[in-house]
């Protein structure tokens, strides 16, 4: 098989993943519930923060275009990375580099990970809270207030004062309404294409890279073959074997933290399932809806499913029914996760 599928039970409790009016939310028709979600997208940027993280390693320049427009104002344009595969987070994070006014070509590869957003297990087990918080100085003494009239202009003391005579308002106490807070068992799932995840094409009516950097590539060691999208660069054997265990790490190890510290939550790890069949991959860690209770859903990790290998921490006993819980449990994942895709043949794909 070409692709590994791997499923993440995650836990996150009383945090923010996902700014978007508190929290991101989607709504299910069916339990009638908001659930709490992180994109795609985000769970891939966090990926690949993580990748350059533990390879110790910057990332890819951006390059941000914007025009002038005739009344003299700053207009944002495209953005796009240096479409390099020799830089990690472009390899495994795609690109695309389309030119104003259709002139030059495009240039895009697709990533080769396949990334879900990071969602409920089930609706019933994930949910938001809203709270109501506050900025709260009034016990500092050296707190300065400043009051601007309609005009923009500041008022003295005594005018503050006499504008707050006979209200009850305090200039040092900012309430912050309505805030969402994200608590439960979350899933999230990736593909890994082995067939595209070090190859890059050289398919010239669709190209992914430019010419000066398929020469670099050439100089850098990538080798010339061929895999069923047609002829390739293979990234050089020495190259794939530091990168692997690098992206193994993002993979089992990737986390989201927010920008509010006071929504800081761990999300470990509960269980990782690794496996070729999605809808195996699917049904080892799952929910099932209660027999005896209404509005119910009971966690399920398979822990012996053919063809799926499946790791448990020790910390999902927490929330989950299960025996075969580890304290090695995301190490041995990892060291199943880079034996599985060290054993890819990239360079000899078509046998």
């Amino acid at each position: 098989m070409s692709t590994i599928y791997i499923r993440t039970l995650k836990h996150a409790e009383h945090t923010v993943f996902g700014v978007e009016d508190g929290q991101k939310t989607y709504f299910d028709p069916q339990f009638n519930t908001s659930v709490p979600y992180s994109s795609g997208q985000q769970v891939k940027r966090s990926l690949i923060n993580k990748l350059s993280s533990v390879l110790n390693e910057e990332q890819a320049p951006i390059t941000f275009l914007s025009d002038i427009t005739t009344k003299g104002e700053i207009k944002e344009g495209e953005v796009y990375g240096n479409c390099d595969p020799s830089f990690p987070d472009q390899l495994f994070g795609g690109w695309m580099k389309a030119g104003k006014g259709g002139v030059a070509r495009t240039i895009k590869r697709r990533s080769p990970l396949s990334i879900s957003a990071m969602r409920g297990l089930h609706p019933l087990l994930a949910g938001v809270k809203k709270e109501n918080v506050t900025f709260d100085r009034t016990d500092q003494p050296n707190t300065k207030f400043i009051v601007r009239d309609s005009k923009g202009n500041e008022l003295n003391d005594d005018e503050v004062l006499a504008l707050l005579e006979g209200k009850d308002k305090s200039l040092s106490r900012k309430w912050i309404p309505g805030n969402k807070r994200a608590t439960g068992l979350f899933v999230q799932d990736i593909a890994i294409d082995l067939r595209r995840l070090f190859c890059v094409s050289l398919n010239s009516f669709e190209p992914e890279i430019a010419e000066e950097t398929e020469q670099k590539l050439r100089e850098l060691g990538w080798v010339e073959a061929e895999n069923v999208f047609g002829k390739c660069l293979v990234t050089p054997k020495k190259e794939r074997e530091r990168l692997i265990p690098a992206l193994v790490d993002a993979i089992i190890d990737w986390t989201i933290t927010s920008n509010q510290s006071r929504t800081f939550s761990l999300m470990e790890t509960l269980a990782v399932a690794i496996g070729e069949n999605a809808n195996k991959i699917a049904s080892s860690i799952r929910a099932k809806l209660s027999e005896e209770e209404d509005d119910k859903a009971i966690p399920i990790i398979e822990e012996n499913i053919d063809g799926v290998d499946v790791y448990i921490s020790t910390a999902a006993s927490g929330y989950v029914r299960t025996k075969l819980e580890s304290i090695e449990a995301m190490e041995n994942a990892k060291a199943r996760l880079i034996e599985k895709m060290l054993a890819f043949d990239y360079k000899h794909q078509l046998k």
